[in-house]
């Protein structure tokens, strides 16, 4: 019992570490390589072709069917692995559960449920339209789109792999609960980002409560036996991965991705044209 206690200690205390290293580490690395370079560049060529909101979209659709071929295979190997993994934890965790502790994870994890993040979802909507003025309908639309978009997506694999549920619970995989939690409050931290101006050590807070709150979510869902351990784990990817795509495509809505090439000032376009008719003026002296 008192392990369950450490193990829930550290479902907080590790995301709240790990995440500013990756921001300030592989983030930032991954964000200056070649890969991102090129997406960025494939992703400036669209939004010439296409404007900016239907680029948006044809983004989050290209990326979830990206999440979805990725974590197809995963859910395969999680069920194989459903005998070796997640009986031999469901039975452990069933011996060593406490009353009282039992009772607030199952008052956390109804964070994850659908009925009260729809109420989060729609009341963030409201309230951040405003702020936007004539482009209110940005924080509308995206805000309440990032609810389907876990739903669908996770419904969707849930169904391809079809594997089933503890039979102390309904969890399928991947665990819905994190993605929701991830999707719909990275929604907001992103907005929030996007709405004030706040420097980068704000977002990487940001981000990290929103990793601890997913963490967190998935310690209660193997606690309150839900899930199971491979769907929690395989949850703690799947959302944050769906959310990137779905963070790009916003920025891409609002301007910010890719960032638009700064227009040259009246006086370095002066140069750039007096600079060609330096040289043969130099070259005519010199003969």
């Amino acid at each position: 019992m008192v392990l369950l206690y450490f193990i829930a200690a550290f479902a907080v205390i590790v995301p709240a570490v790990v995440g500013p290293l990756l921001a300030y580490g592989p983030g930032r690395r991954l964000a200056r390589g070649r890969l991102a370079a090129k997406t960025r560049e494939s992703v400036a060529g669209l939004v010439v072709t296409l404007g900016r909101p239907m680029t948006a979209l044809v983004f989050v659709l290209f990326w979830a069917a990206a999440v979805i071929a990725v974590f197809w295979p995963v859910g395969i190997l999680a069920h194989r692995l459903e005998n070796v993994v997640d009986w031999p934890v469901l039975l452990w965790v069933t011996d060593r559960r406490s009353p009282g502790f039992e009772d607030f994870n199952w008052w956390y994890t109804t964070l994850g449920d659908r009925d009260p993040l729809k109420i989060v979802v729609v009341v963030a909507a409201v309230l951040f339209a405003p702020f936007w003025r004539k482009r209110f309908w940005i924080p509308l639309v995206a805000i309440l789109l990032s609810f389907p978009l876990e739903q669908y997506v996770q419904a969707i694999l849930a169904g391809m792999v079809n594997r089933g549920h503890p039979p102390t619970g309904l969890g399928s995989y991947p665990s819905g609960g994190i993605a929701r939690v991830v999707m719909t409050f990275g929604a907001i931290a992103l907005f929030v980002a996007l709405t004030w101006k706040m420097g980068r050590r704000w977002h990487v807070l940001l981000g990290t409560v929103v990793l601890i709150m997913a963490t967190y979510e998935g310690y209660s869902r193997i606690y309150t036996q839900k899930h199971w351990l491979t769907d929690v784990i395989s949850g703690l990817v799947f959302g944050p991965a769906l959310f990137l795509g779905y963070a790009l495509a916003v920025g891409i809505l609002v301007g910010r991705y890719p960032r638009p090439t700064p227009a040259p000032t009246p006086a370095a376009a002066t140069e750039a044209m007096a600079a060609p008719a330096a040289e043969p003026v130099a070259t005519a002296n010199a003969s």
